[in-house]
């Protein structure tokens, strides 16, 4: 059946406190909107349109990329959700039904929307609903003694046996093309807000005789709203326990679930180990045996089998290669390319550096547009001297490269196979393979020095 997936976006999200669009506020490092669109993609759907307001360009320059198949509908006056629905009235009349979403509802599953789907092949009009501890403020789900939907009874209009019910509506439906042409001029705003409430259909379509269905979602967390930073929270705090759950349940060991902070995707080897308190972003590969220590924060970055990241480390858009060692206290910036068995130490800094095999950089060192041999030993304290005020230059090493503590290596510098540098040095020219360098000044003694002595008070 052609289905049109229809996304509500138009709202101002005045409780936000933002100057972005409500659907653009982050949960898990996504847009609330990029998470629907993803739910969506996991769906048979002929098209999708989003209605638009508030900061629409804004909304249309975030998702447009990577969704141009997307059709935009203004609503330039927000006046409730059914306004919204019928300024789409164009695309409804183009396929047979109809699935209205809102795109500040992150957490909903796409099994949960197939079922709606499923649920409307026979009524034509099925409502996704949750069963709530407290229903306080949400429309009651009223069910006629088939299980069919009588009634959608507000909180305003609930009698006391009504408001007991804990069945909601979420809002999200599934509507035949043929009802929603029928019932959509039918809506009236007379009410204090002077809006068209979409709910309204409901009553407008059992008027006419027609039959309503609904599905319970299995958790009532998927159908949240968001609309308070303190709904964002709460959305967030869903998410990472997702995200914790499907790690679990990839085999990986959390030595704590509820203390990994996840915003974006991870996959994961075979016996991979995360401690407490580790922050992961945006797309994260950990191979077998992976070891991550507690504090780290892993930003888009690949780390080979048998890798051990020290704690409180920070690695961002880089690649770790097997048996390497990180940190503790590291910082791998982006376009770091480590090969099997490096060792970076504590209070090592990189960036857009290529480290070869088994080479080590152990201590309180930075290095940066460099592009380092294998079976390298880069001494504590060394820097790549790469920027001049206003051009960055690289920095070569070749392969058994030894370079003493407290060197400066100014860039554009070759340094060959094998070579030594002298600790205390500051290397200015290119150094041939297997030959000793150094700029030190020579070492004196000064014979019957002594120390200053306090004065007297």
């Amino acid at each position: 059946m052609r289905t049109l997936a229809l996304i509500l976006a138009a709202g101002k999200g005045t409780r936000m406190r933002s100057a972005q669009a409500k659907v653009l506020q982050p949960v898990g490092g996504k847009a609330m909107i990029v998470h629907l669109l993803e739910t969506l993609q996991e769906l048979t759907l002929e098209r999708t349109a989003v209605v638009f307001g508030y900061q629409g360009e804004q909304l249309r320059a975030c998702i447009e990329p990577a969704w141009p198949q997307i059709q935009w509908i203004a609503q330039t006056e927000q006046r409730g959700t059914g306004h919204a629905v019928q300024m789409a009235m164009a695309e409804i009349a183009q396929t047979e039904r109809t699935l209205i979403l809102f795109g500040d509802t992150p957490l909903v599953r796409a099994a949960t929307l197939q079922r709606l789907l499923d649920a409307s092949q026979e009524s034509g009009f099925a409502l996704l609903s949750a069963v709530v501890d407290n229903p306080f403020g949400y429309g009651r789900i009223v069910r006629d003694a088939d299980g069919s939907v009588s009634a959608v009874v507000e909180e305003k209009d609930a009698s006391e046996t009504q408001r007991a019910i804990t069945e909601i509506n979420t809002g999200m439906m599934v509507v035949a093309r043929d009802i929603l042409t029928t019932h959509l001029p039918q809506l009236q705003n007379n009410n204090a807000q002077g809006e068209y409430y979409l709910p309204d259909l409901v009553a407008l379509h059992r008027a006419a005789g027609g039959r309503i269905s609904a599905i319970i979602a299995d958790d009532a967390e998927e159908t949240m709203g968001i609309n308070t930073r303190s709904q964002q929270a709460q959305a967030e705090a869903v998410y990472r326990r997702r995200q914790a759950q499907a790690l679990l349940d990839a085999g990986v060991t959390l030595i704590d679930p509820a203390r990994i902070d996840i915003h974006g995707t991870v996959s994961a080897g075979r016996d991979v180990v995360i401690e407490a308190n580790v922050v992961i972003k945006g797309t994260v590969s950990l191979g077998d045996n992976v070891y991550i220590e507690s504090g780290c924060v892993l930003d888009n970055c690949d780390i080979g089998a048998r890798a051990r990241v020290y704690s409180h480390s920070r690695l961002e858009h880089c690649s770790v290669g097997a048996n390497a060692q990180v940190g503790p206290f590291a910082r791998l910036r982006p376009k770091t390319v480590l090969d099997e068995g490096v060792r970076i130490g504590n209070f090592v800094e990189t960036k857009a550096a290529t480290i070869g095999k088994g080479s080590k950089v152990n201590h309180l060192s930075y290095i940066g547009d460099a592009v380092i041999g294998s079976a390298v030993n880069i001494g504590a304290g060394t820097i790549t001297c790469n920027y001049d005020g206003a051009n960055k230059y690289r920095t070569t090493l070749g392969d058994r490269v030894f370079i003493g503590s407290n060197s400066a290596l100014v860039a554009p510098v070759n340094i060959g196979d094998g070579a030594t540098i002298g600790a205390g040095s500051v290397i200015t020219k290119d150094v041939p393979a297997e030959q000793l360098a150094l700029t030190r000044s020579e070492q004196k003694i000064i014979s019957g020095w002594q120390r200053p002595v306090k004065k007297a008070k």
